[in-house]
């Protein structure tokens, strides 16, 4: 497709370190929930010494008004730009990209497996498939370290209450840390985790979203399973 130049209508804090941006969509831009798209920042938003281009997953879903794109804020250049660009500000926009998205067999469970802001390409699945009524079973394992860095925590228990299809299992690995209280899960996404929620672990496709680590951890897990590699489908989110 060729490439779009989008406006940043606004930005907003979602956690602890994570915020998103909204930019407007542009007209016959068409994408599938869970794929990413390429943002390059123009004159007038650039970077020093630093590549100003960043593949960053759509956090929003087709079925909603803006796009969405939500980045952990470390301290770069490119972010840096991002986060002091007003509103009106204009970017360029390639894609979309990508094929971490919802398998067509409605037959087999889907399972989505997400560490820190790999929660975003499943955040847009997720709303797209409760606001369609989409017939697919989905689970969704999402780890943090604690709660208050967990983007979109409030709105995926609010799809796990109106959505009959859908069963939200959030997990924290350092529950000493968090100044909330905490009565889910602890410690680090398992096999045995996964088995108290699934009967079948070889039924569902797997979908894994986190940084490399996590990524690479969690095939180990399924594959010590039983899973093939044929039903996992996996993104690494390094340094975002």
């Amino acid at each position: 497709m060729p490439p779009y130049e989008v406006v940043v209508k606004a930005r907003k804090d979602l956690c602890d370190g994570t915020t998103a941006f909204f930019f407007e969509k542009p007209a016959g831009f068409e994408f599938k929930a869970g794929q990413f798209a390429n943002f390059t920042l123009l004159n007038g938003a650039r970077t020093t010494g630093e590549r100003n281009t960043r593949s960053l997953s759509i956090a929003s879903a087709p079925c909603e008004e803006d796009l969405m794109v939500a980045m952990r804020m470390r301290d770069t250049a490119f972010k840096r730009a991002l986060n002091g660009s007003p509103a009106g500000t204009r970017v360029l926009l390639q894609g979309p990209y990508g094929a971490l998205t919802l398998h067509s067999n409605t037959s087999r469970p889907a399972v989505f497996l997400a560490g820190g802001i790999g929660i975003t390409p499943f955040r847009s699945i997720l709303r797209q498939a409760t606001e369609a009524l989409n017939p697919h079973r989905i689970f969704l394992f999402y780890s943090i370290r604690r709660p208050e860095e967990a983007a979109f925590l409030e709105e995926l228990r609010e799809m796990d209450d109106v959505n009959p299809l859908f069963t939200f299992v959030a997990t924290i690995t350092q529950p000493d840390e968090t100044r909330l209280p905490w009565q889910g899960q602890t410690g680090h996404i398992t096999e045995e985790m996964l088995a108290e929620w699934i009967t079948d672990l070889k039924a569902p496709i797997y979908y894994v979203a986190g940084p490399p680590a996590m990524v690479a951890g969690m095939r180990q897990i399924l594959n010590r399973a039983g899973i093939s590699d044929d039903d996992i489908r996996a993104e690494e989110f390094a340094g975002y």
